[in-house]
């Protein structure tokens, strides 16, 4: 009898890389037959984005508590966040809440600057991923990222950030923020499927993303969101305060 603490004969680079050291059934008993290796058996590829509406997040943090909670996160660190945007003049001050987390881009620039490969996107579903067997800690792709999505992680002493939950998402489950969002807020799913829901509304609303002039193409898609920083101060109103919710107080 196999033992049940025993590791699957799979690779951890073979499984973030979508069993490209295995094929056809093994590939899909590997992965456990989910989301992750259907490109081995349909031959199509997905795309998974997560659309975030804004005008659903109320700032409860659930996300944020379910992402530590799945990946046992050192503390002062954040794999996905929310931040609290307050702006305005009295009276009419807003406040609102803007979810973060890595934005898996179509031309990540943390890509072409780790010197090991550890971090690479994958071709079958274009997850941005960190392969920690490989990754040397030298910190260059957290500096590549122009969004602050990335960390060093004190506890593997590697490079750490969002990765849609991978784990899960092979398994046919939806990442852990999103299962976990009480007012579902978040949204994920393949953007290649027409009849998706992040499709749909990707179709019919108004969407934006963050720093859109770094050319990296985003994959995080925001419905109503209020990106303002503390440097945007329009005539309109002259108070603007970003509360990160992260160990750096001001958003980098």
């Amino acid at each position: 009898m196999k033992d049940s603490n025993s590791k699957p004969d799979i690779s951890r680079r073979a499984f973030l890389g979508g069993g490209a050291a295995v094929t056809g059934a093994g590939a899909a008993a590997a992965l456990g037959g989910g989301v992750a290796n259907s490109a081995v058996e349909g031959g199509a590829k997905k795309h998974y984005v997560m659309v975030i509406d804004a005008r659903r997040c109320y700032g409860v943090q659930a996300c944020t508590v379910a992402c530590k909670a799945e990946y046992k996160v050192p503390l002062g660190e954040n794999r996905s966040w929310v931040e609290e945007i307050e702006k305005g003049n009295y009276p009419n001050v807003t406040r609102s809440f803007l979810p973060r987390l890595c934005n898996h881009c179509d031309e990540p620039p943390c890509v072409p600057v780790c010197p090991t490969g550890a971090t690479f996107k994958r071709d079958e579903d274009g997850i941005v991923v960190i392969d920690k067997d490989v990754c040397i800690g030298c910190k260059s792709c957290i500096q590549a990222c122009p969004y602050d999505q990335r960390f060093l992680n004190e506890d593997t002493h590697t490079a750490d950030k969002c990765d849609f939950c991978i784990h899960r998402v092979s398994q046919g489950l939806q990442p852990a923020c999103v299962e976990a969002c009480p007012s579902r807020a978040r949204i994920f799913g393949d953007l290649n499927d027409p009849d998706s829901e992040v499709s749909r509304l990707i179709a019919t609303n108004k969407v934006s993303v963050l720093r859109p002039g770094y050319g990296t193409e985003p994959n995080v898609y925001y419905i109503g969101a209020d990106h303002t920083g503390e440097n945007d101060h329009y005539a309109e109103f002259s108070y603007v305060d970003v509360k990160t919710n992260r160990r750096f107080a001001e958003r980098r």
